[in-house]
């Protein structure tokens, strides 16, 4: 009875450790809700065996739990199908429905979505919060686009600066693109897709009202093309209402996003400045013994490491101008106020922050002095 007993708690121990070993991670993604919204961690472009991938749709799943994400969309190209002779599957909905069984018990909403796949003009083209994949493959583009918006899809140009299609690198909004925006049938462009950052496709965002997303566009696994690199995956922060799919694609349509890729935070001012005030925590502010310098500590609450420069009327003692705060971290500023006082506004322009090609954001923040 004891050898039993012995070999079933060793059974669950071992149980109980898989389970927690798959759903953990050492680089968690994290970030802190702004005033009115709740900052959800999306990743919605990526690929599994269904199109272009190396992996099985469940551990899609796997790894997004694993980073800590909220919401995930399995992008599966509608024509391109490499694998279609050891995996043929007529319906293009499959890919969708496995992973969403896979997170039914887990607190990952599962965005349906397929990915349009055009020669230039016309690109590649993500459409999420699409009913049935199947009907929006069509054999004319512009067919494509048009059942994916009777559906109610959400659809964002996908790398636009991708050089094998465009060979200087640079992003061209052709006549194709202008009619799906006038058409209300483009909504969002990629302003960072795997590694790459294009300032014209932010430029472009602006420009044309369309929501700035970021993606991974994973295809093989996230730990080895990501995190063994030293990266985490690029996401794109919605601010919704709250944790639901209508909640989410409400915020999509509205542009409210910020695209994350490591210490780079892309995204238009009225929502990356309340996510830089949110981000930074003042933990003390006192000044050291009987002088006039300030002692202020600053704690980073995310998972991406932040970097400053001062953009104060006040300079600095013992530390450069320009200083980061590492994920986690907490960092102690010694402030120069030349005499006592009980507030003061510490300015800092964010440098790994863009509101605009080259345009970096100044966050202020109010501090009490103890």
């Amino acid at each position: 009875m004891k050898t039993k007993l012995a070999s079933l708690f060793l059974f669950l121990s071992i149980t109980s450790y898989a389970q927690d070993h798959t759903h953990s991670s050492s680089r968690p993604l994290s970030f802190p809700d702004i005033p009115g919204y709740k900052s959800l961690k999306t990743d919605l472009h990526m690929h599994t065996v269904f199109s272009d991938g190396k992996v099985w749709p469940t551990i899609r799943v796997t790894e997004a739990l694993r980073d800590n994400l909220d919401v995930i969309s399995l992008t599966e190209h509608l024509e391109y199908q490499p694998h279609k002779e050891d995996i043929p599957h007529p319906d293009r909905n499959r890919s969708y429905e496995i992973a969403l069984k896979e997170a039914k018990d887990h607190d990952l909403l599962i965005v349906h979505g397929s990915e349009i796949t055009r020669s230039a003009p016309m690109g590649h083209n993500n459409a999420v919060f699409i009913a049935d994949a199947n009907k929006v493959l069509k054999d004319k583009a512009e067919d494509s686009f048009s059942e994916a918006k009777k559906q109610g899809a959400f659809v964002f140009w996908n790398h636009p600066a991708w050089y094998a299609q465009n060979p200087q690198g640079n992003p061209i909004l052709s006549d194709f693109q202008k009619e799906r925006i006038k058409k209300g049938e483009l909504h969002g462009i990629e302003v960072i897709n795997t590694t790459d950052y294009a300032e014209e496709s932010l430029a472009l965002a602006l420009e044309n009202n369309l929501t700035i997303m970021g993606t991974s566009d994973i295809h093989g696994l996230i730990d080895w093309d990501y995190t063994e690199k030293g990266n985490n995956r690029p996401i794109t922060l919605v601010f919704a209402k709250e944790k639901s799919l209508p909640s989410l694609k409400e915020a999509l349509f509205a542009g409210r996003t910020v695209a994350v890729y490591n210490d780079l935070l892309v995204g238009k001012e009225e929502f990356l400045l309340p996510l830089l005030k949110a981000s930074i925590t003042i933990e003390n502010a006192s000044y050291a013994g009987k002088s006039n310098v300030l002692q202020v500590d600053l704690t980073n609450s995310t998972s991406s490491d932040l970097l400053f420069e001062n953009a104060s009327d006040y300079t600095f003692y013992d530390s450069s101008p320009v200083f980061e705060i590492a994920a986690g971290a907490t960092k102690r500023l010694m402030v120069k106020t030349l005499d006592r006082k009980n507030t003061i506004d510490l300015k800092l322009k964010a440098l790994g922050c863009f509101t605009a090609p080259k345009t970096q954001p100044i966050v202020t923040y109010k501090i009490n002095i103890d």
